[in-house]
């Protein structure tokens, strides 16, 4: 899998206070910004994919440089101006940093800004969080990536999740048709899945079966791939 993209969605909350402003004309005001993620539903979720967050402020601040370590990182603050600025986000499980830019400005009481991430070669821990929130699935079958806890505490050892993820996306239309049956025949509550009707595709995510679908699967796969 190399990439998976994610909106990220940035709000922002002012308002003016009784408190005397040093610039004449520009009355003071308290300001605060959250930071979540957006699901395929468009609905905000927890931005848990993340570590922490940098707020690069404005030199003028006594404390230019803010961060914070747990969702939605919410800032909150006081000033007369508008201004630019960064906000890094540091990704969990090593899966780098992402800066967006963002315009404080006092024109609405609130307002929201919208910013595209994308999450290059993340790693199976990684991937696991953004399943929360969406798809970390590829098109015409299955995504052999998951949350790697589960994937140490499965019983069978001869299974390959890798290699099943493979071999199912090989299976001809009509052993396909199968494996979507089977899968809903026998998956659980934890099972991630996803039917594309518009394209013509079907998502899982192998690491939230069952042992025993993943087991059925399996045999079902190799009798008609090679494995």
């Amino acid at each position: 899998m190399p990439e998976i993209k994610r909106q990220v969605k940035l709000i922002t909350k002012q308002r003016p206070i009784a408190e005397p402003s040093p610039m004449e004309g520009f009355p003071m005001r308290s300001w605060s910004i959250e930071i979540f993620l957006l699901d395929e539903q468009g609905q905000e979720v927890a931005a848990n994919v993340f570590e922490k967050a940098t707020y690069n402020l404005h030199p003028s601040f006594d404390k230019n440089k803010q961060v914070f370590k747990k969702p939605p990182f919410r800032i909150e603050e006081k000033g007369w101006g508008e201004f630019e600025m960064t906000i890094v986000l540091s990704t969990l499980h090593k899966g780098g940093e992402h800066t967006l830019e963002h315009d404080l400005n006092f024109q609405s009481e609130r307002y929201e800004a919208k910013h595209t991430v994308t999450f290059r070669n993340p790693k199976p821990d990684l991937v696991a969080l953004l399943a929360e929130s969406g798809p970390a699935g590829d098109t015409n079958g299955v995504r052999g990536k998951g949350d790697a806890t589960k994937k140490k505490g499965r019983r069978d050892k001869n299974v390959d999740m890798e290699k099943l993820a493979d071999g199912l996306q090989r299976l001809n239309e009509d052993d396909l048709l199968q494996v979507v049956t089977m899968v809903h025949d026998n998956k659980s509550n934890e099972t991630y899945t996803k039917n594309d009707v518009e394209n013509g595709e079907f998502h899982v995510d192998l690491y939230t079966l069952p042992d025993s679908l993943v087991k059925m699967l399996w045999e079902f796969t190799a009798q008609r791939t090679d494995l």
